[in-house]
């Protein structure tokens, strides 16, 4: 899906803009219950390389993450500033990757509903990640728009299952991007399993954190004040982000 959006709409905002793709496990271990009350069903399954009991009720990872986005699109849309600079895509990966919504005005976007199922597919994630902030950036320099540096947001419970050679694409050309200040990576794992060490191999200068718990909802309200805090500064300068208290740990 490539990005989109009228020249009259960048004539109507002409606001420096900070593009923020976040390129999400949507594996079916996304899906496992965390908390909550719950019932098994009798029955089992195999998701994602590991067998569960398939239970009804209960909280999961991916009803947080949910939870969570949702609280950043409110976060920023209340943000005055932050409303009409932020940029917001969403990709998922699971045994392929899918744009699940592409970039534009924040207070247009419709947040989609994600759903678990399938493999690990990360590096095929991260590579339409690219892609989209790629061709985002190419939007903005035909409009004269200014923008900040493209963030990626990585989150994982799992270790890539997807294309070995994929994945080192992804990670050699996301490091490129890191190392020569085209791009700023957010990797964070989640739960017991997430493979750190490939966190780790996409971001040669920032160390990945592991989410505390379910507490996607506190990574999303920080990352939407980073956002905010970056909207009213200049393109270009370094802004000093607040440490990740109470949500990340390593």
């Amino acid at each position: 899906m490539a990005s989109y959006l009228k020249d009259s709409d960048f004539a109507n905002n002409p606001s420096n803009r900070v593009p923020v793709c976040l390129c999400l496990d949507l594996s079916g271990s996304m899906g496992e219950i965390e908390s909550g009350t719950y019932k098994p069903t009798g029955r089992k399954e195999t998701i994602d390389g590991k067998e569960y009991d398939i239970v009804t009720g209960g909280v999961s990872r991916l009803d947080e993450l949910q939870k969570g986005i949702e609280l950043l699109f409110k976060a920023i849309r209340e943000d005055d500033v932050a409303v009409d600079a932020a940029e917001i895509a969403i990709v998922g990966f699971s045994n392929e990757a899918k744009c699940l919504l592409d970039f534009g005005h924040i207070e247009d976007q419709k947040i989609p509903q994600l759903e678990a199922d399938g493999s690990t597919a990360m590096g095929e994630g991260v590579n339409l990640a690219l892609k989209l902030l790629e061709e985002r950036k190419s939007l903005y320099k035909r409009n004269g728009i200014q923008y900040y540096q493209p963030w990626l947001v990585l989150m994982t419970d799992g270790a890539n299952n997807g294309s070995a050679a994929t994945l080192k694409e992804a990670v050699d050309k996301t490091c490129e991007m890191v190392n020569n200040g085209k791009l700023i990576i957010f990797p964070i794992g989640i739960g017991k399993d997430a493979d750190m060490s490939t966190l780790k191999m996409f971001s040669p200068k920032r160390q990945p954190l592991r989410l505390k718990g379910l507490k996607f909802q506190e990574f999303f309200s920080w990352l939407s004040q980073s956002i905010s805090k970056t909207s009213v500064s200049n393109p270009g300068d370094k802004v000093p982000l607040d440490p990740p208290t109470g949500w990340g740990e390593l």
